[in-house]
């Protein structure tokens, strides 16, 4: 074929090519088109305080700090309408503002409280208070977050209350060391990150925990699991098998690992470790250790691998970690392989799976060269159980997998369920309907219950349908 003749050729393809596409562009068009984004809920309308009301409220705390700084803070709420009105009659420009009842509250909330968030705290009904900056404060209810009508100052506002967190525990928050773990009197954690890493203002995260802990009547009440499964992990805590609860981020993994704990014997001893003390164990012979951050010179922390392999020089009948998330869990499955039964402990995964891949990574973590084969060896030798906690869509939280760890074959361990969730369906009201049911297989480890005289009916084990 003539050099010509292969360029009329081309030139037939080409067009060929070019009429083709054109055909198919209307379909090309059409599966390009996105979707409509949807649009983000307007955020709640909060009237602004009067230029009056900030006024008013400004003289009432500087009228305080020169002429009232010495009494008692009890006091001072006491005489709170007294003082309220002597500032009044001195500044007639302020008589416009009416509304005492709510200053009154917002000055108590300030010196005896965490300012405007005091009373979120206050409210049962909150699981989680989210400060995103002076002007917008989140709530979780009921595993829901909404926006709510409170608001700071400015950003120095919100650095007050801050500090009146985490002065009485003897840390500190500035530019220099601009994010901080710590917790409340009442065990709720607290986590806060300032400007200049926090762009929209300081950030506090509160989650909350009951002042009364949760039992496990409580879980089978709020249908995170059923009286059988009750009845079969209080078992396995009472015939010392290794547990590990896994979870995403506010699934409930501490809630449950405080209701596992409830089991334990009286009269072992207990050694729990966590970055900020929040398990709350009845038990009498309990020691309880936290980790500690460094200080200013970025010397003195003490890690949770630190505080593990301390633990074993205490002679502990049951460890309780809080949280694995690094080398710690090399330290950990070796006391659990080494006579250390009934040991329990949380991570972060989104299945059983999940968590013992994790648990490779983080043993890897601890700077040892272990081959692959080893790591499973131990993971495989030291677990028994694994329970996946999950919060659902609807906002509940529901444990979705107890998991035996069977073994290892070849260089796979072995994992098989025991229980699972079964969805139904989905009421009328977003909320999700399903099960917590039995697989259908009794575990390898229910002759070593039997043998501990913890006898449980086989009928647990029957596989059912929701």
């Amino acid at each position: 074929m003539s050099l010509l003749a292969r360029l009329q050729s081309k030139s037939q393809e080409a067009e060929a090519q070019e009429k083709a596409v054109q055909d198919l562009q209307p379909e090309i068009t059409e599966a390009l088109v996105l979707p409509p984004m949807e649009e983000n809920p307007a955020p709640v309308s909060v009237p602004e305080p009067s230029t009056e009301y900030i006024e008013l409220k400004n003289l009432i705390f500087k009228y305080i700090l020169k002429e009232r700084k010495d009494e008692e803070i009890d006091e001072i709420v006491h005489d709170l309408d007294s003082i309220i009105s002597e500032i009044l009659n001195e500044n007639e420009g302020l008589s416009s503002v009416k509304d005492w009842q709510n200053l009154k509250e917002e000055i108590k909330n300030d010196l005896t409280g965490y300012g405007p968030i005091n009373p979120l705290l206050l409210d049962e009904s909150v699981s989680e208070v989210m400060v995103n900056g002076p002007k917008q404060v989140y709530a979780e209810r009921n595993g829901k977050l909404e926006l709510t009508n409170i608001k700071f100052r400015d950003n120095d506002h919100v650095m007050a209350v801050l500090e009146k967190i985490v002065a009485p525990l003897g840390r500190r928050i500035d530019e220099s060391s601009p994010m901080v773990d710590a917790r409340l009197q009442d065990g709720s954690r607290v986590n806060a990150i300032i400007p200049p890493l926090a762009l929209g203002g300081p950030t506090i995260t509160i989650r909350k925990f009951s002042k009364d802990p949760f039992t496990i009547h409580d879980l089978v009440r709020f249908g995170t699991l059923t009286e059988e499964m009750a009845a079969f992990i209080k078992a396995c805590v009472e015939a010392k098998l290794n547990i590990f609860v896994s979870g995403g981020t506010g699934s409930g993994k501490t809630t449950t690992l405080n209701v596992l704990s409830s089991f334990i014997s009286n009269k072992d001893r207990i050694v729990t470790i966590e970055d900020a003390a929040e398990l709350q164990l009845g038990q009498d012979h309990v020691v309880s250790l936290e980790t500690r951050p460094a200080n200013i010179e970025g010397n003195g922390a003490i890690a949770i691998r630190d505080l593990v392999k301390n633990s074993l020089r205490m002679r502990p009948d049951r460890i309780v970690i809080g949280e694995v998330r690094s080398g710690e869990a090399l330290d950990m499955l070796q006391a659990m392989n080494t006579g250390h039964d009934g040991s329990l402990a949380t991570g972060h995964s989104n299945s059983p799976r999940d968590m013992v891949a994790r648990l490779e990574t983080m043993v890897l973590m601890a700077g040892m060269e272990l081959p692959i084969k080893a790591i499973r060896d131990q993971i495989a030798g030291a677990l028994d159980v694994i329970i996946q906690q999950s919060r659902l869509k609807d906002g509940t939280r529901r444990i979705t997998n107890i998991t035996e760890v069977q073994g290892l074959e070849g260089d796979v361990i072995v994992l098989q369920d025991i229980f699972t969730f079964q969805q139904s369906g989905v009421d009328e009201n977003g909320k999700i309907i399903g099960k917590l049911v039995p697989t259908g297989i009794r575990p390898k480890f229910y002759d070593r219950m039997v043998n501990q005289g913890i006898h449980l009916p086989a009928s647990i084990f029957s596989e059912k349908e929701v």
